[in-house]
């Protein structure tokens, strides 16, 4: 834990009791506050309660007691309207934060030199900061990694000189964190996203901005237009600036960019570059995919600022398992491989997948989000045959018909077994049997993490089996 000592003394209102809310409420209390908790809702009092959190009402409290709002980031701050909480802390003069900010201040006081990656983007955001963080490992250093994946910030060691935090950071965080000061910040992409709760892309993007605009160095990615804007701003404000991206070389300066494998182009004048290799990724399975190749350079840019040698960043990114439920490789039989992408929640996340792979035993379905699969038409060659499950099914088959031969399925268990069944009688070089389901698990499982750990659990049982016969 890293107790959060800037409030030693004070009282301070906190609102949001989730995992975040919890860790954040702890980190205060060891810090010598105290904290007023509260939560709009019964279940998550009641948690509270049961470990041990003295809640407080905030409805009706006096909050010119309050030093301060430590608000959960999972609360609306601006759009669609602020959360009730807010009004009361603006009325009240005092400052609204979240826990990646007590951080910030912790690190600044304790060690302000100690290392410290902050990740943002609207895609990918995850993988990178765990491909940094086993990079780091890999190569000796003590890392602790948190965040908007896995661990709450606050639950993570303290900062010293010794010791590399790799943060991942939402939006919601940044717009939570005036103070956000990283050794290296990563910006990966902006697309539209959370737009309910930043009301225009505009604002969404000027909210990551944040992120890079206080980093001490910077790696931006540059596919989209709102990341060139920022480009330009950065460098005319005498950022350090790596610009990455999954194919551009056409920049003034050093691109990273990765293009069947890392590379690092450095612009000469006159239209002349000096192309550098710098990694394959032709081992790192886990990497595969354009989108992966941009998230590599990423974290290659990343650890080389902190120091560490390329061969070091080499061996890491070969050995990168990857992360769940996220283009998971999870099970061979006979030539046919089975990847678990349920973290593929919607048509753009799915589309990574299909550019990553050729002939495709496609399972999709469940709770299909707006606009469906159309936008998946022009991968649709690559698909051998879809197997359609949950509520989707009658709109998908509509979408499929006369482009991609299809089975309707109903279940997950009744799709693993129907695309292995083919996928083994075909006569390509690795058919993949691919969970990509484009929609939310909601219809059938309780989430995708839930949906993936199925799909891991059957398959596994299928080739035990087969293996058998």
């Amino acid at each position: 834990m890293t107790p959060a000592s800037c409030f030693g003394g004070r009282k301070v209102a906190l609102f949001g009791l989730g995992g975040s809310g919890l860790s954040t409420t702890r980190a205060l209390l060891a810090g010598g506050a105290d904290v007023a908790a509260w939560d709009d809702g019964e279940a998550s009092r009641q948690r509270a309660a049961a470990q041990g959190v003295t809640l407080e009402d905030l409805t009706g409290a006096d909050w010119s007691q309050f030093a301060a709002l430590i608000l959960s980031p999972g609360v609306p701050l601006t759009h669609p309207t602020p959360h009730w909480t807010v009004g009361k802390a603006k009325a009240a003069g005092i400052e609204i934060i979240g826990d990646v900010e007590l951080f910030c201040r912790e690190r600044a006081r304790l060690a302000p030199d100690a290392p410290f990656v902050a990740i943002t983007g609207a895609n990918g955001k995850s993988t990178t900061t765990a491909l940094i963080a086993h990079i780091l490992r890999e190569a000796g250093h003590d890392v602790q990694m948190g965040g908007n994946i896995g661990t709450p910030i606050l639950d993570l060691e303290p900062p010293t000189r010794g010791r590399v935090h790799v943060i991942e950071c939402s939006s919601f965080q940044i717009d939570l964190t005036p103070g956000l000061a990283a050794g290296v910040g990563v910006l990966l992409n902006v697309t539209p996203d959370h737009i309910d709760r930043h009301g225009t892309v505009e604002h969404y993007a000027a909210v990551k901005e944040r992120l890079v605009a206080g980093a001490d160095q910077v790696v931006l990615g540059v596919d989209d237009d709102h990341c060139r804007a920022m480009l330009r701003r950065l460098l005319a404000a005498g950022k350090s600036v790596t610009p990455i991206s999954q194919n551009t070389t056409d920049l003034l300066g050093c691109t990273y960019y990765a293009r069947a494998g890392l590379h690092r182009a450095l612009a000469l004048g006159a239209g002349r570059r000096l192309v550098e290799p710098l990694a394959s990724l032709a081992q790192a399975r886990a990497l595969r995919g354009a989108h992966n190749g941009q998230n590599a350079a990423a974290a290659f840019s990343a650890c080389e600022r902190l120091g560490v040698d390329h061969g070091a960043i080499c061996a890491g990114l070969a050995s990168f398992p990857g992360l769940p439920h996220r283009m998971e490789e999870i099970a061979r039989l006979g030539a046919a491989l089975f990847v678990n992408d349920s973290k593929a929640t919607n048509a753009d996340a799915a589309e990574k997948a299909l550019l990553s792979y050729d002939d495709i035993f496609w399972i999709i379905g469940g709770k299909a989000k707006d606009g469906g699969i159309e936008s998946l038409r022009p991968l649709f060659p690559k698909v051998r045959k879809a197997y359609l499950i949950g509520a989707a099914s009658d709109d998908f088959a509509l979408t499929l018909q006369g482009a991609v031969d299809y089975e309707r399925c109903v279940t997950l268990d009744v799709a693993i077994e129907r695309a292995a069944k083919d996928a083994l009688a075909c006569d390509a070089r690795e058919p993949v049997v691919l969970l990509s389901p484009a929609c939310a698990s909601y219809d059938q499982f309780a989430n995708f993490e839930v949906r993936g750990n199925a799909f891991r659990e059957r398959v596994g049982a299928l080739v035990a089996r087969m293996k058998q016969v």
